[in-house]
């Protein structure tokens, strides 16, 4: 399969909208075909004397000095804005931090967060990041950052707001579903994201989640995969539920390679744009780090863009069940043009297609199966006897041990208790065994 180099290959993990800019590569604008940079059409002179001559009277007239530095980056900005919602501008800042963030560190809040009706909306936090310590929930939209309003401020001035020094209070102003408005007081960290994490269910049922793509995601994947063998006596697993939910993103070869890792053949993902670099395909090849084992994928609105194309290879493959709620539906591919002076273009230019030539883009996945997220409350079973706790009972006809009430054990907490999705996928696994079985 192709693969982009790790320095090309940038991604968001907060700023952009379900912080899950895919990056294709880093080209300098030089290399790019003359159609692109230069253009064959004739340029547009009336409106550019209209930019000229606006340009002069708010030199000449606005209340106070501007400077021309100003007002040129303003208007790349207006241009890249009215385009779709995550092309940008990136000043030195913002470009730094963008190629930061595919290390998986970087200081803030641990959220993901994306624009909507003028307001900046939580696309997902991170897990174990201050932002969901506090409760903060996909949904939720920042009316305010530290008293001062968002409505109308960009993506990228709002993000600028919630970043800062690590042990630097923040408050943000929340609403949720429709209610009040609320404060959250929350602490900035040093945010290092393990993208991976991975454990045994139950005795050969396993489960691996992808908080979002980073450059060594798919790396990460496949020692996950060989730790949960060995985890299970070094036996093959039995199932395995793959956990994507409010998954914002990231790096698209990261997409390719974890899917890699579950498929032996076929394409994974194709992606079409006007320029010729921008369409590319990658396929799978033979080998199988998951051997197989039969997959539950779990996916709901936070599974966005990466996320969906791992979603869409598998279920494309009928390599796994999908289960949960539509994804969030961002099928569109970003391409990091460096400029002058530290500053770079991220330009929206291509979208990407499933195998079977889906494109999600504003439609999302469907689960195979749709589960909505519950709250689970468990009851407490009665005090009562059963057979073999009475006395002068028979044995059993096999001469089985007896099994009275009184040997239970109080169950120790595992991660599908409290969580209605996970628990409903597990129990497909087992059914899909039972029936192979027999």
């Amino acid at each position: 399969m192709p693969h982009l180099s790790r320095l090309t290959s940038l991604a968001m993990a907060l700023a952009l909208l379900g912080g899950a800019s895919q990056s294709l590569a880093a080209e300098d604008p030089a290399n790019l075909p003359a159609t692109t940079v230069s253009g064959k059409a004739p340029l547009p002179l009336d409106e550019l004397r209209t930019f000229a001559e606006v340009l002069d009277r708010i030199k000449s007239a606005y209340v106070e000095p501007v400077d021309d530095k100003t007002l040129l980056e303003n208007a790349i900005k207006g241009m890249l804005s009215n385009l779709d919602p995550h092309s940008a501008y990136l000043e030195p800042e913002d470009f730094q931090e963008l190629q930061e963030s595919t290390s998986g560190e970087f200081g803030g809040l641990g959220i993901e967060v994306g624009a909507e009706d003028g307001f900046v909306k939580v696309v997902s936090p991170i897990d174990d990041t201050p932002a969901s310590k506090a409760g903060i929930q996909p949904g939720d939209l920042i009316v305010k950052i530290d008293g001062q309003p968002t409505k109308g401020i960009s993506l990228m001035e709002a993000v600028d707001k919630m970043r800062g020094k690590a042990g630097s209070k923040i408050t943000l102003t929340l609403v949720r579903e429709g209610g009040k408005p609320f404060d959250v007081e929350l602490v900035r960290a040093a945010i290092k994201v393990k993208s991976v994490k991975s454990q045994l269910l139950e005795k050969s049922y396993g489960y691996l989640r992808i908080t979002q793509f980073q450059v060594n995601t798919g790396e990460e994947v496949g020692k996950a995969l060989a730790k949960l063998r060995t985890d299970n006596g070094d036996k093959k697993l039995a199932g395995l539920v793959l956990d994507l939910r409010n998954n914002p993103g990231g790096v698209l070869q990261a997409a390719v390679e974890v899917s890699d890792h579950f498929l032996r053949k076929g394409l994974i993902v194709y992606t079409k744009g006007r320029i010729a670099n921008s369409e590319l395909r990658f396929s799978a090849d033979p080998a199988d780090a998951s051997e197989g084992v039969p997959l539950v994928v779990l996916i709901n609105g936070g599974s966005a863009s990466a996320a969906e194309i791992v979603a869409g290879a598998l279920q494309d493959h009928k390599r796994g069940v999908l289960m949960g709620t539509d994804s969030f539906g961002k099928g569109s591919v970003q391409t990091v043009l460096p400029l002058n002076n530290d500053r770079a273009l991220k330009l929206t230019t291509a979208l990407y297609y499933t195998p079977n030539g889906r494109s999600i883009q504003a439609q999302g996945i469907v689960p195979d199966i749709e589960v909505a997220r519950a709250k689970v409350t468990r009851e407490q079973d009665a005090d009562s006897f059963k057979e073999a706790d009475l006395a002068g009972h028979l044995g059993n006809g096999n001469g089985g041990e007896d099994r009275p009430s009184a040997t239970r054990k109080a169950a120790e907490p595992r991660p599908q208790d409290d969580d209605f999705q996970l628990s409903q996928a597990l129990n497909l696994l087992k059914g899909l065994n039972v029936t192979r079985e027999n």
